[in-house]
């Protein structure tokens, strides 16, 4: 049986990221940047005010106190006409060009101006060199290289293209992953459970993760206990990027779904994981031909905190290697636990918890939990707490955690 690292290790190798597009800069939003970008301008494009105020020569003020001829008014998005001369000014305005001649800005609030006779009164505490401005380039240089391959975008990253005039960009695909809960005792969410039933959580925690990272859910609601129509719902999700089945993947009478897969031309690559929850995870590909690209398949764990813990190690590790991320797996940090805690099991424990971090230190508490049924215990937690086999914990101990926001 695999440990948690080797199986994120084979998935990892096994799937490949989804080919480079051109994407519109407006629907790139979370996709992952497929080339370098290189700044065809310097930023800023011209030496500008910081300020709404006057543009001077900072040698006309050399005690903070001056009475200036104004000449010109300069706003953003205009041009200077003018050439600042000794006892001159211009009044400027926040991210208008400096005037030649001048080297400084005096903020307005520093400033008496008179209109009838066109003349400014400073006061000020510091008026030298650059004083409220900010010089071409400073920013980024013409040629420069302002985002490398790999680069997830967000809206800074989105703004920063913007700037550089990128309307549309390189970027790997968005993944589809479909979603298929399967089961003869799910009803949808809307409806009352009857004797012997549950509602089905799994689909909708299921897309709200895939959404989460970055991308596109496909659910396709539930699959009945029997091979013809489970066989039917397999080949729709099997058109996706990734099909995550939960349930059906264990050894009992009606856990179908690895035998299905195999009928439909998805190879394994593992089934079990040395891990609680979620040991029955099953793995799996479907080739790519000359027609059609590969799919890449899980088979989660039924009960929905096993379905939720896989989700998070396994699938989201191959969302992000499909997106182009160079570090696909799981992010651990490191944290103390805030009280003791013994697991007296042989398998390695993904357990809710809640982290807080306090001057620095990240403390991990372990959310009351019933097991792999119990997903209300998650809603008290905001990541897992990863205890090793047979373990003993005091306050204070480190331990891995994954967050889950």
């Amino acid at each position: 049986m695999l440990s948690v690292d080797e199986a994120l290790a084979k998935i990892v190798e096994t799937v490949a990221p989804l080919s480079a597009r051109p994407v519109a800069l407006d629907d790139a939003l979370g996709l992952v940047l497929a080339e370098d970008v290189v700044a065809d301008l310097d930023s800023p494009p011209f030496d500008k005010s910081l300020m709404d105020g006057f543009a001077v020569r900072s040698a006309d003020v050399p005690d903070g106190r001056a009475t200036l001829e104004v000449v010109e008014t300069i706003t953003a998005g205009g041009v200077p006409t003018k050439t600042i001369a000794g006892g001159q000014a211009a009044r400027i305005m926040t991210g208008a060009p400096i005037p030649d001649g001048a080297d400084a800005v005096v903020k307005i609030e520093e400033t008496r101006f008179d209109e009838a006779t066109g003349r400014v009164e400073i006061e000020t505490s510091r008026c030298e060199p650059r004083t409220n401005t900010i010089v071409r380039g400073t920013n980024t240089r013409s040629g420069e290289t302002v985002l490398r391959t790999g680069r997830r975008l967000r809206p800074q990253e989105l703004g920063t293209l913007a700037e550089l005039g990128r309307a549309t960009l390189s970027a790997f695909g968005r993944p589809r992953v479909a979603i298929l809960a399967t089961g003869d005792e799910l009803v949808p969410v809307g409806e009352t459970p009857g004797a012997g039933q549950i509602r089905n959580s799994n689909e909708t925690m299921l897309v709200a993760q895939v959404r989460r990272a970055g991308a596109e859910a496909v659910p396709l609601g539930i699959a009945r206990d029997e091979r013809a129509h489970l066989r039917e719902r397999i080949e729709q999700g099997l058109a996706c990027d990734v099909l995550l089945l939960s349930g059906g993947v264990s050894m009992g009478t009606l856990d179908l779904v690895p035998s299905e897969l195999q009928a439909a031309g998805v190879r394994e690559v593992f089934h079990k994981v040395h891990v609680k929850p979620g040991k029955p995870v099953w793995f799996g590909l479907r080739d790519a031909t000359p027609e059609r690209p590969a799919t890449y398949v899980f088979g989660l764990p039924g009960n929905p905190v096993s379905s939720m813990v896989c989700g998070e190690l396994f699938a989201r590790t191959a969302i992000r290697r499909l997106t182009g991320l160079p570090h696909a797996g799981p992010r651990v940090e490191r944290g103390q636990m805030n009280h003791p805690y013994v697991n007296r099991g042989d398998r390695p424990v993904y357990h809710p918890a809640l982290t807080d971090t306090t001057s620095g230190q990240t403390w991990v508490t372990l959310a009351p939990w019933h097991g792999s049924s119990d997903l209300r215990a998650t809603v008290e937690a905001n990541a897992m707490a990863l205890l090793l086999p047979e373990s003993e914990l005091t306050r204070g101990s480190p331990v891995d955690v994954v967050r889950w926001d």
